[in-house]
């Protein structure tokens, strides 16, 4: 994934712009970059940022950098901002979102106007450069926003810097989120991925962009340059897995959605005449908490965290690119409370599961301590298909996804099946499919939110939110 911060004040910017991208850093933490304009050029850093904190690595380039414009960006694959200086004018452009038929783009503007792109991602082209090379493509930086969002197949949310302002276009179907807030005292605006990230440098939440929207920000105003489609996928998982508690996308707030989704879980093990009596319902820390502590309210059941996140220094552990790596920082960073475990019954509650290794590896953690029963509930319905809209998850292949590994052997042994019916909570391919998962994860129970209790709990129209990833539905 990533996200993308954006400042527009009449004084300097520069502080709020390293606070208000450092807030994004949960979205990934492989690169982190800032571009700030003085009124005649950009100053521009980018760093690694995998062993060391976005903080740590720009504190020292702060006093550096001056102007009242700036955005900033983490990101885990492309290095930016870009800057060019071309036909249009000087501009830097930082993006968040997925490029589906970059190949074709590419070959495109090379046999067109583009001579070359830059070797900006090792030995990929840089999806930035790409985005800025179709907006050249125009006459203005506005059409060729519209231009590029118009060839882009996939999803592409970007901030430009130009024209002593921001322009910040939210992808053609609003997967992504856009947020402006407005400092106190009329001293500008900044635009921001995470609506939380900007609250606590002074600025009050005032517009949220639209789907395919693209406005002006300078520090005086906000103006409409492209008006909002009328069709929305918003990405489900903002709100079950990688959006921040505190965040708000299309009106509702992260960590609220968790707790109705927590309850909405319990009333679905009641119904189901599910009878496990655990001794205490506990999180995965740290998405699966809010989910817990729902779960907890609506069941009766005590809430525990027996399992404790060390957080001074372990950073996510889907952030290296070395699966072992990611595996080991995922079992070293959760520290047990032995007697919360030790001859309990347990229900825990986890945002996901994606691979199932790191979830095997927690299984067998838990296990070594002793536990009595394990019951494992998931915030989400079994993840079928890969995304290919967003990259919040570093699959190549659907192959590698625990669902459609566990169905490969169950139609192995029963005939072909068809997906879409795995998909559908009540059919018996879908029971079968737990089934299987179960005995394989060696549980006393599993049991996956149903994509209908997941929708309500979310609470807006079903018709905009993207559920592609768990039945195939664009």
């Amino acid at each position: 994934m990533g996200g993308i911060f954006g400042v527009c004040l009449k004084n300097e910017c520069v502080m709020d712009l390293f606070f208000g991208t450092d807030y994004h850093s949960h979205l990934g933490t492989r690169l982190g970059g800032m571009a700030v304009f003085d009124g005649q050029r950009f100053n521009r850093q980018i760093h690694h940022i995998e062993k060391s904190p976005f903080r740590t690595k720009f504190e020292p380039d702060i006093p550096e950098m001056k102007g009242n414009t700036g955005i900033g960006c983490i990101s885990d694959s492309n290095p930016q901002p870009i800057i060019l200086y071309s036909k249009i004018g000087m501009f830097a452009l930082v993006t968040v979102g997925r490029i589906n038929n970059k190949k074709l783009l590419c070959e495109q503007l090379i046999s067109g106007e583009n001579v070359h792109f830059a070797e900006l991602s090792r030995d990929k082209i840089n999806d930035s450069e790409l985005v800025a090379s179709l907006i050249c493509r125009k006459n203005t930086v506005a059409e060729g926003i519209a231009f590029a969002q118009s060839m882009i197949e996939g999803s592409m949310t970007m901030l430009v810097c130009a024209d002593d302002g921001i322009y910040a276009a939210r992808d053609k179907l609003g997967r992504t989120p856009l947020s402006i807030g407005k400092k106190k005292e009329n001293e500008g605006y900044c635009i921001s991925f995470e609506s939380f990230a900007f609250i606590n440098l002074g600025y009050a939440p005032c517009y949220e962009l639209g789907p395919g929207e693209v406005v002006f920000v300078n520090s005086d105003k906000i103006k409409t340059v492209i008006p909002p489609g009328k069709k929305m996928r918003i990405c489900s998982f903002l709100w079950t897995y990688y959006g921040y508690p505190t965040s708000g996308y299309e009106g509702v707030i992260v960590e609220e959605m968790r707790y109705r989704c927590g309850r909405s879980i319990a009333d679905q093990d009641k119904n189901s005449g599910a009878n496990y009596n655990p001794d205490y319902v506990a999180g995965v820390p740290d998405s699966g908490t809010a989910h817990a502590i729902g779960y907890a309210s609506q069941s009766g059941i005590p809430f525990a965290r027996p399992l404790i996140k060390y957080t001074p220094t372990w950073p996510r552990s889907f952030i290296p690119h070395d699966q072992s790596i990611r595996e080991q920082i995922a079992h070293m960073k959760l520290v047990p409370a032995n007697s919360l475990i030790k001859n309990k019954k347990l229900l825990f509650i986890d945002d996901s599961i994606v691979r199932g290794t790191q979830m095997s590896r927690l299984i067998d953690f838990i296990y070594a301590c002793d536990v009595k029963e394990l019951h494992i509930r998931l915030a989400c319905p079994p993840i079928l298909y890969n995304c290919k809209y967003l990259n919040f998850s570093r699959q190549n292949s659907e192959k590698d996804l625990i669902s459609r590994r566990a169905i490969d052997e169950i139609k192995g042994k029963s005939g072909d099946c068809d997906i879409a019916e795995f998909s559908d909570c009540t059919s018996k391919p879908y029971k079968n499919m737990v089934e299987f998962l179960r005995k394989k994860l060696n549980l006393t129970s599993l049991a996956f939110h149903s994509l209908d209790g997941l929708l309500a709990s979310i609470g807006i129209d079903k018709c905009t939110l993207c559920t592609y990833c768990w039945n195939g539905y664009e």
